[in-house]
């Protein structure tokens, strides 16, 4: 994905949801007047609200793009799950971190209203009645799509504090009233400022930077994802609550913080300046530069495994100058060499077990060997054929004191042999 692929789209309503395309993706089917009641009076729960209560319209927003669309469920299906009958995730089941792709978000429209003199109404909405509420909410959402977080090459979204109040926004604008009458009232739109409460996290480090951590100017994605989703039992989680904790402060309550992913991917594009953060495994091992310069910077007549931190760190600093001539600043380099060097070590580790087995095994081996030539020699020792120690001994591939001496142990108590 290319910043043109991910970058803010302008906020509008769907071909196939408008006047002018005769509302021709548009099937909505609200449920007749006579299923949509409320008994409050019914003694068992299931028989106080009629069949048709469970109907939903819905506003669904492209976080990512701007489009906007609208539509309903299916009345007739109350035994299956809401969630499977939208096109998108309802913003009520989405925490303040990461939007799930693709980053359609649902708001589910209000219908029941309540009085004295009418009791319960429902009240359902025509296709025109649904555009007019769809464009109602097109400036917050390009609000919305403008501010939300957008990190790493895939543009991945995360909430941020103004995309969240802009939300808020489009919630409000879509919450409709009635006047006594039953006309349709809706709110008017209106632009919200950030309220105190909502801090971007990246702000929040910028006012102290002492709890920032340097290894973040060169971590991996990876490093910077599992930074950001620390989740502790009780109090803040996420950056702030990570950086509080390792510096023994405690922040008041009251707070919610967006962008945490955001502002560590922020701080490292600043560490790195104008150069382009890269993954050092990747850099070194799939591009012709990386494979060059790791070619020419290897240790002569070592492996990594004999290489010590001083060798490692200076590796680490060629690799480095060498990436920069080309714009690119390599991350998770340190980590990826100690890796290799681990792995290299690891191996030799498995070889020393290997030999030690084989030893092992040889020696194991050659003890049943003595025993079966001891044995051997003592029986033609035992025929006393004429034949010298000499002659026997060079059978046996043996010294001759070796011979002589086993020779003489025989006409004594039984003992075993000395070592050749």
């Amino acid at each position: 994905m290319t910043a043109a692929d991910s970058a803010p789209g302008t906020a509008r309503v769907l071909t196939g949801y408008r006047p002018e395309d005769g509302f021709m993706a548009v099937e909505l089917d609200p449920p007749p007047a006579e299923y949509v009641w409320h008994d409050e009076h019914a003694e068992q729960q299931d028989h106080r609200y009629g069949p048709g209560v469970g109907y939903h319209q819905w506003l669904a927003v492209d976080a990512r793009d701007g489009a906007v669309w609208f539509g309903d469920t299916d009345w007739r299906a109350p035994g299956e799950p809401l969630g499977s009958r939208l096109p998108g995730v309802p913003r009520r089941a989405l925490g303040d971190g990461a939007v799930p792709a693709p980053g359609i978000m649902v708001h589910l429209l209000g219908h029941l209203t309540h009085d004295e003199q009418r009791g319960c109404t429902w009240r359902f909405f025509s296709a025109a009645e649904l555009h007019a509420l769809a464009l109602r909410v097109l400036p917050a959402v390009q609000r919305l799509v403008d501010s939300i977080h957008r990190i790493g090459p895939e543009g991945d979204l995360e909430w941020s504090a103004e995309a969240a109040t802009a939300w808020d926004d489009i919630e409000q604008a879509a919450t409709p009233a009635f006047d006594p009458s039953g006309e349709l009232l809706w709110p008017r739109p209106h632009t919200t400022p950030v309220p105190a409460w909502r801090v971007e996290v990246d702000d929040f480090l910028t006012a102290n930077p002492e709890l920032c951590e340097p290894s973040w100017g060169l971590a991996t994605d990876e490093e910077l994802d599992a930074y950001a989703d620390y989740r502790p039992p009780s109090g803040y989680g996420g950056v702030p609550g990570r950086v509080c904790l390792a510096a023994d402060r405690r922040m008041e309550d009251g707070f919610t913080f967006y962008g945490h992913r955001a502002a560590l991917y922020a701080y490292r594009a600043r560490a790195c300046g104008d150069r382009a953060p890269t993954d050092a495994r990747t850099w070194l091992e799939t591009t012709e530069a990386g494979r060059d310069t790791w070619e020419a910077a290897k240790p002569l007549g070592a492996t990594l495994a004999d290489v010590p931190d001083c060798v490692l760190g200076s590796l680490a600093e060629r690799f480095q100058g060498a990436a920069h001539e080309h714009g690119l600043a390599l991350t998770g380099l340190s980590a990826h060499l100690r890796r290799l060097r681990d792995e290299e070590r690891a191996a030799v580790d498995r070889q020393l077990v290997f030999e030690g087995e084989e030893v092992e095994r040889l020696e194991n081996a050659l003890k049943e060997f003595r025993a079966a030539r001891n044995r051997t020699m003592t029986r033609i020792l035992a025929w006393s054929d004429g034949r010298g120690d000499a002659e026997i001994a060079r059978l046996a591939s043996l010294p001759d004191a070796y011979v002589s001496d086993w020779r003489a142990r025989l006409t004594d108590e039984p003992t075993t042999p000395p070592e050749p």
